[in-house]
C-alpha cells in the first residue's frame, strides 16, 4: 500500500467488488475482496457510512483502517486483488491490535494470499 495510485476511487469500482466479491464481516470491519487475473498490487478502497457518526468520526475511522491496512501490507505483499474495507460502528471503539487481527482473519477467510 505504498502510494495512492493503488486505491479504489470510483463508485463503480466499489460496486463491482460489492457485487462480485466475497464479503467477510468481523467485529471491527467488513472486508470485501474480488480477485483479479494479474499480479499487480492490490487496489484498496475504504468507506465508512454515515451511520458511524459525523464527518470527523468517519474520517478518524477511515484513517485507523488505512493504518491497519498499512501494518498488514508490511507483513504480506497483497497482489491480484481488489479490496474494499468498510468501517463499522465498532471500529471506532476497538483497540488497534484487535483491528489488525480482524483484518488478518478477514483476509484469510476471503482467500487473499500474500507473496511475502
Amino acid at each position: 500500500m505504498a502510494d495512492r495510485s493503488v486505491r479504489l476511487k470510483k463508485r463503480a469500482e466499489f460496486l463491482r467488488v460489492a457485487a462480485k466479491g466475497r464479503k467477510v464481516p468481523s467485529p471491527g470491519l467488513v472486508l470485501q475482496a474480488l480477485g483479479r487475473d494479474d499480479a499487480n498490487p492490490a487496489r484498496i478502497g475504504f468507506t465508512v457510512t454515515k451511520k458511524v457518526g459525523n464527518a470527523i468520526i468517519r474520517n478518524r475511522t477511515r484513517r485507523r483502517l488505512r493504518e491497519v491496512m498499512r501494518v498488514v501490507a508490511r507483513e504480506q505483499e497483497l497482489t491480484g486483488v481488489d479490496l474494499v474495507v468498510i468501517g463499522r460502528d465498532g471500529t471506532r471503539g476497538r483497540d488497534f491490535l484487535s483491528l489488525v487481527e480482524d483484518m488478518r482473519r478477514a483476509l484469510r477467510k476471503a482467500g487473499v494470499r500474500g507473496t511475502k
